[in-house]
């Protein structure tokens, strides 16, 4: 939430999740975001200690997506504004469907974590690549992306990075808004979001609808529900109390992709005419932060999360060996419910100006797995017709999923502008799985229990002479073996947690008057253990730890205000995603580069705001991305695209209306391609896309 400030005032801000503090406001920090110096030196972040810390002491690659640029992107998903970051790329796949791309290439492997307030929004074992679309954006006030391991304070998942999204706070005074959408595309929405403060209670409510119609692609519709109530209650200056609730209903024709056919003649018919993906998903949690004086707090949280995805997936749909005109395939269900607790405490000390963070946490998920055989109808020009259901069971288990975690973290600054960090976490995951069909290599493992144990360090520099700063920073990553990687489709379990070694430098500076900021970062992790799927010689796949990795880049970004009226940023990285060692059906591809995995990707923007018209904004963007193989043997390659967005608003008094035009040119490209033994796969990426929206704000502006 942005305020203005008049000199002299001492201001609490209070960051959901995190501690409250104090900061004595000056002429020369009021937040206006709109008119302020790019004085990004000073920014407060929360994600890379747990508590609010400025970002020159964090020796991390970190990157903040604020409140201002959320409100002029107006996204429709959360790719449109993770794609603005430095070394991020989020693919889309269509009604927030995604896979994600920090430090790793565009993969739906369990090496990225999504956090809302800091806690995981969905439990170890059960890592699905579309978990941000149980996000709700209307309740988003602020994103904090980590690239780079961040197992050390988060645990498992945090390898190639974290994101994490900070929900919207009660306001100070009564105020709301409303807002609609639509676009050429089919694609509507409707938003809205009220908070009100009476007396020790701040209350806040935030929600949309969307629906997608007649997409651009055959069999495309969607709808999503998301809402999120927060309450807080401060009882005094030292104790205050948190409380939310996030509920997101879900679902999404699965039409798949375009083969390369399809694809070149630019047809956007679907064989898939009843596939669908559809996801529940219940987040509550209660927060107690307690001030014991001006050195030590202390943060107690619970929490409670209950999911499920449902699908007939399009992946698993296989033809009929014995008649053309059937097919093979099946509905599955994965759930888990979770009971969370956290407890963390922060001391500071005089000496060194140390600061101390420590923590337990305990996370108790059972999950559950079901998938129905279904027989499937074709026609004659392969076309899936329908399906009908059947009792026969392909898998059904259940697995206790326990993860016990300690954590401690500590800081201090020897000489001046010199801080150093040091972080452990030990991490204790049991899974005790029970398989509740007969075991075999298609229904799953025997009953068994495996336990997976870490220690996660982390060392960590940074060093700040007036608008110059540098970091150094090793850290580990680790994230034990997947439920379904474990379990599902193997006799015997054995895998090996897959492990990450991040060793990292960068640096920030701040140039005319803080109207120029650069940052860069440039790294090397190391990846050992990485799971793979491998054909055995009686034709099934058996998941195996094969092989290392190296990944290695650079990272860079600038933001640039020449006047009040202009404002310039750039954000880029050039990667190399390498197999170091790696055998898949005796072939040896190391040495090789990864599939998927361009060598550069960027992303600018230039944004004007006319004095003379004020609260008018107009800005262009760029996306690029860079060329990349599009399977590990290197045999073919995806040339990548190049696609222009233009957005442009303005708010006059309560109203505001805004014109974004994506992909203004029409680019014809794939949001993902790739090649496999069946064949070509192209994900289309949407055609020009003009949304208008206009809202109405009530209350305090």
């Amino acid at each position: 939430m942005n305020r203005y400030f008049t000199a002299g005032l001492t201001v609490w801000l209070s960051l959901h999740a995190y501690a409250s503090f104090s900061q004595q406001a000056t002429r020369e920090n009021q937040p206006d975001t709109v008119a302020a110096p790019v004085n990004l030196l000073q920014q407060l972040i929360v994600s890379g200690s747990r508590t609010v810390q400025k970002r020159t002491e964090a020796p991390i690659a970190i990157s903040i997506v604020n409140a201002q640029t959320i409100k002029d992107t107006k996204a429709n998903q959360l790719d449109q504004l993770l794609n603005k970051v430095t070394g991020v790329f989020m693919v889309d796949l269509g009604n927030e469907q995604h896979e994600m791309s920090i430090r790793q290439p565009m993969s739906t492997q369990s090496l990225f974590l999504y956090l809302e307030d800091g806690l995981p929004i969905r439990t170890t074992g059960v890592y699905n690549h579309n978990a941000l679309l149980e996000m709700n954006m209307t309740a988003t006030r602020q994103m904090e992306i980590i690239r780079g391991p961040a197992s050390s304070l988060y645990g498992a998942e945090a390898i190639g990075g974290a994101v994490n999204v900070i929900t919207q706070a009660p306001p100070a005074s009564a105020n709301a808004y409303a807002s609609v959408q639509g676009n050429n595309n089919g694609y509507k929405r409707a938003d809205g979001q009220a908070g009100v403060h009476l007396g020790k209670w701040g209350v806040v409510a935030s929600g949309y609808y969307a629906s997608r119609t007649n997409g651009p692609i055959q069999y495309s519709d969607f709808h999503k529900t998301a809402l999120t109530v927060r309450a807080d209650y401060k009882a005094s200056d030292r104790l205050t109390w948190s409380n939310s609730l996030t509920y997101v209903d879900y679902y999404s024709d699965m039409y798949g992709s375009l083969d390369s056919a399809h694809f070149a003649q630019k047809n956007y018919h679907t064989p898939y005419s009843f596939t669908y993906r559809k996801v529940r998903s219940l987040r509550a949690r209660s927060q107690l932060d307690y001030q014991w004086n001006s050195h030590g707090a202390t943060r107690v949280i619970i929490a409670y999360r209950d999911n499920s995805i449902g699908q007939n997936p399009s992946y698993y749909i296989k033809n009929n060996a014995s008649d053309p005109s059937l097919a093979d395939g099946q509905v599955n269900n994965s759930a888990f419910h979770s009971y969370l607790a956290l407890v963390q405490h922060q001391q500071q000390f005089s000496w060194l100006g140390s600061k101390l963070i420590a923590g337990i946490s305990a996370d108790i998920s059972p999950s559950t797995y079901v998938a129905h055989y279904i027989r499937i109808r074709r026609d004659g020009k392969g076309n899936y017709l329908d399906y009908t259901p059947t009792d026969s069971l392909l898998s059904h288990y259940a697995t206790g999923i326990d993860n016990f975690a300690s954590y401690v973290h500590y800081e201090m600054a020897p000489v001046k502008g010199l801080r150093a960090i040091a972080a452990l976490r030990y991490d204790l995951y049991h899974y005790n799985f029970r398989n509740h069909l007969p075991p075999s290599a298609s229904t799953g493992s025997a009953d068994t229990r495996n336990d997976f144990r870490r220690a996660t360090p982390k060392l960590g520099l940074t060093y700040n002479y007036k608008q110059l700063g540098f970091y150094v920073n090793y850290s580990q990553g680790y994230v034990p073996p997947q439920v379904t990687e474990l379990y599902n489709g193997v006799k015997v379990p054995y895998l090996r947690p897959q492990t990450f070694y991040n060793y990292e430098a960068g640096g920030w500076l701040s140039l005319l008057d803080h109207r120029l900021y650069a940052d860069w970062s440039i790294y090397r992790l190391n990846g050992s253990n990485q799971i793979i799927s491998v054909k055995q010689s009686d034709g099934t796949f058996l998941n195996q730890n094969a092989g290392k990795t190296r990944h290695e880049g650079i990272e860079y970004g600038l933001n640039f205000r020449p006047s009040a009226q202009w404002a310039l940023r750039v954000s880029a990285s050039n990667a190399s995603h390498v197999f170091v060692v790696q055998y898949e059906n005796n072939k040896d591809y190391s040495g090789n580069q990864m599939s998927a995995a361009p060598r550069f990707i960027a992303n600018a923007e230039l944004t004007w705001r006319p004095a003379f018209l004020k609260g008018f904004r107009l800005s262009v963007e760029g996306q690029h991305l860079g060329k990349y193989w599009m399977d590990n043997a290197n045999t073919r390659q995806y040339k990548g695209f190049d696609i222009v967005n233009f957005r442009t608003g303005y708010q006059h008094a309560r109203w505001e209306v805004w014109v974004n035009a994506l992909n203004a040119f029409n680019e014809y490209y794939a949001s993902l391609a790739s090649k496999s033994s069946y064949g070509y796969s192209y994900n289309l990426g949407d055609p020009v896309e003009v949304t208008v929206g206009l809202a109405w704000h009530f209350g305090k502006l």
